[in-house]
């Protein structure tokens, strides 16, 4: 069964596609019009081995917030299409990832119970040309429209460019994991309620 997920979201204030394969080897196409935010999908793309293809405008004249969040929609729901009805995979994962001085944990729950914790504090209020508050709306807006119980932590840092990309590599590592077939209950659902 092939795990491919394929959305158009169009509103007033952007027009996104995304095209997703689950089962690839973190290829990726990606332009949002934000070089920062380009940079850390790309991460999650080649981290996570989903392959992605992304393409965004948006109203950035006014700010990146809609661009930023509506990607993280998009996303979402792209990869619970690929899902179906997530029969066979792990189901919960975890990651620690190290950069440089930085240290951050990501564990994940693919539960269609979406839920955020974000313990993340940066010290800049831009990367690039984000401004950073917007990274937590594009971890909350993936959560809810993926369905997946996430919590990020950054434990230590003082980069907050590092903080940011071992927050999405940390995404990366724990979709992964969870993601893949678990050979012992490959036709199973992973939960004692039969469905997530």
């Amino acid at each position: 069964m092939k795990r491919k997920g394929k959305i158009s979201r169009k509103t007033k204030e952007t027009s996104i596609n995304v095209d997703l394969n689950i089962d690839g080897k973190g290829k990726y196409k990606i332009d949002t019009g934000i070089g920062f935010l380009n940079h850390m999908l790309e991460q999650l793309s080649k981290h996570s081995s989903i392959d992605m293809i992304i393409k965004a405008k948006g109203d950035t004249h006014i700010d990146l917030h809609h661009t930023t969040e509506d990607t993280g929609i998009a996303i979402g729901e792209a990869l619970k299409k690929a899902l179906k009805k997530s029969v066979g995979i792990r189901r919960y994962a975890h990651a620690m990832i190290p950069m440089d001085e930085t240290l951050s944990r990501v564990a994940l729950d693919i539960s269609n119970r979406p839920y955020l914790i974000w313990n993340v504090n940066l010290k800049v209020e831009k990367l690039g040309e984000m401004d950073t508050e917007l990274f937590k709306e594009w971890f909350q807006a993936f959560s809810q429209a993926a369905g997946i119980t996430l919590h990020v932590e950054n434990i230590y840092g003082d980069n907050s460019h590092h903080i940011i990309e071992s927050c999405f590599k940390g995404l990366a590592r724990s979709l992964r994991a969870a993601l893949e077939i678990d050979p012992r209950n490959k036709k199973t659902i992973p939960s004692t309620k039969g469905s997530l």
